[in-house]
């Protein structure tokens, strides 16, 4: 995959002068073009040998288009607040939204490249980590990201004269480390890990592009060139409204609305068994939370469920039995305009907990395949490739240590139009019910066949599911209480 980028190609200085001033104003306005529109972000992944001119090349990009619309991250070794959570969460906080670009030194290729190259990882170890990449790439383009993957290159020989001349330079001097040479040491076996990783990860939506890095015009120009000619591509297919997804997969019909009909909705507990089992549940919770092998896991706790299902109640149960230092809340509303300019999934990666901190989800990322499929705020493709998506997440954050517990609340239609019209004749409770609850009810077959599609889809045996009666409330809190405490004991 290298050899192409090993010709030796150059660009003088006469042929910069005539390239340069003509290219940078074309990009400047496709970068206008790209704010204007605002349909979709572009990502430019940097990879590529030590002195190969990664960074000369991205200061010129920089140099030639608006600084206020192209933001640059360099990721380095994680930090702790990085290293508490699951390695992809870093990326995810850096995604450029709808009409801007990012730039990103040191991404998710960096970590299973140079691991494996040190004997830190085996080859199976690599292969899951690039399996990984190929799935997340594959979503981000999914969702309307542009994604540029430049590989700067040299050869051996190239880069010693290459780390030799910026030496030799007091003015570059600064840029080659002791770790650049013990690198280059090892060049073979780095140049036999990534041109792996590369083939592995080239494809139609994401390939990889390898340029010289001998010539810093020709790199600079070439680099330039591409970019400008993939937004021009880009923006005039979404001025015409171009389709980019492909015609989904034909989905098998599941025979498995019995996940929800089969649950017996006449479980009660009296008020005296309530009220002891909520207070001892509550005790025990507490004291797990305080146990020193805490510290080393997060908590994410999610509950979805029918609209008056009794979600609010039982977290607060929850909550009750926690420190409020240590615990934070998120309820899930309708997408922000910020939000929106994201892939879907950005906005609940924001909020992956660090190690012993546990966060409520009230509603979640569940809502691509049940509310964004029913009321077709999404394509089908988009709310189909979510399965998949979802699982993938969960099982990042699970292998990372955290401990995912999962609710449905259900509740019979009879059931939920009685609580209805008790919220309305009830003045403190009025704000609970809105028209749009009162639409969602008229749609409850196709709610329970997307929540059964749902749990056949994603109940894994990492991230089950827990499917709660809930026709009575106290009997829903303290078998949701005692799921926690019995995962809590498992994990520890």
């Amino acid at each position: 995959m290298f050899e192409s980028a090993e010709l030796g190609h150059k660009l003088s200085k006469e042929e910069w002068k005539q390239e340069e001033p003509k290219l940078r104003e074309a990009l400047l306005n496709a970068q206008f073009d790209l704010g204007e529109l605002k349909k979709f972000p572009v990502l430019i992944i940097i990879g590529g040998v030590d002195g190969a001119g990664k960074g000369e090349t991205v200061n010129v990009l920089n140099e030639w288009m608006d600084p206020r619309h192209i933001h640059t991250y360099a990721f380095g070794p994680p930090t702790e607040e990085e290293a508490d959570r699951p390695p992809m969460w870093r990326f995810w906080r850096a995604l450029p939204p709808k009409g801007k670009i990012g730039v990103f030194f040191g991404s998710w290729y960096t970590e299973p490249i140079v691991s494996r190259v040190l004997g830190n990882s085996d080859d199976a170890q690599l292969q899951t980590a690039v399996d990984e990449i190929f799935r997340h790439e594959k979503m981000l383009v999914d969702e309307g990201v542009l994604l540029l993957k430049f590989w700067f290159h040299l050869s051996k020989a190239q880069q010693r004269v290459r780390l030799k001349a910026l030496e030799k330079d007091p003015k570059t001097r600064w840029r080659v480390t002791a770790e650049d040479w013990r690198r280059f040491k090892i060049y073979d076996e780095f140049r036999n890990v990534s041109e792996h990783v590369l083939r592995e990860t080239s494809t139609a939506g994401a390939p990889w592009i390898v340029l010289e890095g001998m010539d810093h015009r020709y790199r600079s120009i070439t680099a330039g060139k591409i970019l400008l000619d993939a937004l021009k591509k880009r923006v005039a297919e979404d001025k015409r409204g171009q389709a980019r997804i492909d015609a989904p997969p034909v989905m098998p019909q599941l025979d498995n609305l019995k996940l929800l009909r089969n649950l017996d909705m006449s479980q009660r507990v009296d008020k005296k068994r309530y009220d002891k089992r909520l207070e001892k549940l509550q005790g025990e919770l507490n004291v797990l939370s305080r146990h020193k092998k805490f510290r080393k896991h997060s908590v994410i706790l999610l509950f979805e469920g029918a609209d008056a299902a009794g979600k609010g109640s039982a977290i607060r149960r929850i909550t009750a039995a926690l420190d409020a230092r240590k615990y934070h809340n998120v309820p899930v509303a309708a997408p922000t305009e910020e939000e929106r300019a994201q892939p879907y999934l950005w906005r609940f990666w924001r909020h992956v907990p660090r190690r012993n901190v546990v966060t409520i989800f009230d509603r979640s990322w569940y809502g691509r395949v049940l509310v964004e499929r029913v009321e077709g705020f999404c394509s089908t493709a988009d709310w189909m490739r979510a399965y998949s998506e979802i699982n993938d997440f969960e099982e990042q954050m699970v292998r990372h240590g955290t401990i995912l517990i999962k609710f449905w609340l259900q509740i019979s239609k009879q059931e939920q139009l009685r609580r209805f019209k008790e919220r309305q004749r009830t003045t403190f409770k009025r704000f609970k019910i809105t028209e749009e609850d009162w639409r969602n009810r008229k749609k409850w077959g196709d709610y329970e066949a997307a929540v059964c599609d749902m749990v056949d889809r994603t109940s894994t045996e990492i991230a089950p599911w827990t499917l709660i009666e809930a026709e009575d409330k106290p009997f829903a809190r303290l078998k949701i209480l005692k799921t926690l405490v019995d995962r809590f004991e498992k994990a520890f």
